[in-house]
């Protein structure tokens, strides 16, 4: 685990991209999503025994669905009084993005009227420096670089928020449908011209492993509810450019679907697509779904997620969805180079 010293420089530099460099192997990137502020967080101590080198909050870290400010900054408060949330970090660099409901409105999108408040409150929450580009920019997207030795990791961060599209819902739906049908209009987006073009830029970056935090699942494709699925070109875009900037090594971490599982996107234009997915932490789980791409068993209990990273001959990466009784629900290791081109 690195040392709380590693912490205040990271959240104090002024570069657009901080590192935190670390020799401990494996390195470890815990995360997880849907945090009910009003419920018992003990499972966050349960990730402090695993001492990882750093924490993803994935999006839902509060419940506040209001058009009211104070609302927000009230349920944040009742987050920031948990004593396992500041033990958590208090011990572990933490990084964030957001989902629908600490975004502040349930499924909601760029047509959210209190999104630039919620955004400033985020912000201040998450301790993010003044000097930061994300306090300059639209949304909360960031990259974030860390170092094993010689291997680089990037974390990218989406906001699927501040700039998606309205979502068509399925009037005639029957149990057991999707919620949402799929949005094939050519300008329709989750990203928004803008943080596709940081993107790029991102993805043409020096890394040997790079991993995307979404708040929505990317290679599940029968996710009933919200998913990339329901911006199909948006997620053969990400493809593309993966493609065309021929980043190799890159893997999904993802949540709000309130079940735990590892999904496999075979497809025609890249390697195969990991997505991780870990949901919930506090908030009460769901039975998990249908899912023809995952790989091995769900989890549906409260859940967290630990990727394990390995730079020694072959570079392996360990994927693990751990439950709130702290029982290994499901591990997958792959060698580096089964994504890469």
């Amino acid at each position: 685990m690195l040392s709380l010293s590693f912490f205040f420089v990271l959240f104090s530099c002024k570069s657009k991209n901080p590192e935190i460099n670390s020799t401990q192997q494996p390195f470890k990137i815990a995360f997880g999503s849907c945090i009910n502020q009003n419920n018992a967080l003990d499972i966050l101590d349960t990730v402090l025994m695993y001492q990882p080198d750093v924490f993803v909050f994935l999006g839902d870290n509060v419940y506040a669905d209001t058009r009211e400010v104070d609302v927000f900054k009230n349920e944040y408060n009742k987050l920031k009084a948990k004593p396992s949330f500041n033990r958590l970090i208090d011990h572990v660099p933490v990084f964030a993005t957001w989902d629908d409901h600490d975004y502040g409105e349930n499924d909601g999108g760029k047509y959210y009227p209190l999104k630039e408040d919620s955004r400033q409150i985020f912000l201040d929450f998450w301790n993010v420096p003044d000097s930061s580009e994300r306090r300059n920019h639209q949304g909360v997207y960031d990259a974030v670089f860390f170092s094993l030795d010689t291997l680089v990791i990037q974390l990218i961060l989406l906001d699927t928020r501040s700039f998606r599209d309205n979502l068509v819902k399925n009037f005639e739906r029957k149990k057991k449908e999707r919620k949402y049908l799929p949005l094939h209009a050519p300008d329709s987006s989750i990203l928004g011209q803008k943080q596709w073009l940081w993107l790029a830029k991102q993805l043409e970056l020096n890394a040997d492993l790079r991993i995307i935090a979404s708040s929505i699942q990317f290679s599940n494709q029968d996710n009933k509810g919200e998913s990339w699925s329901n911006f199909p070109r948006e997620k053969d875009k990400f493809l593309q450019l993966i493609k065309e900037v021929s980043a190799d090594a890159v893997l999904f971490i993802s949540g709000d679907a309130h079940f735990g599982e590892i999904s496999k996107l075979q497809n025609k234009i890249s390697y195969p697509i990991y997505d991780i997915t870990s949901s919930s932490l506090s908030q009460r789980p769901k039975t998990a779904q249908e899912n023809s791409r995952r790989v091995g068993k769900a989890v549906s209990d409260n859940n967290f997620g630990l990727i394990e990273i390995n730079n020694t001959k072959p570079v392996s990466v360990t994927f693990k969805l751990i439950n709130k009784s702290n029982e290994l629900i499901q591990k997958y290791q792959i060698p580096l180079s089964d994504i890469s081109f």
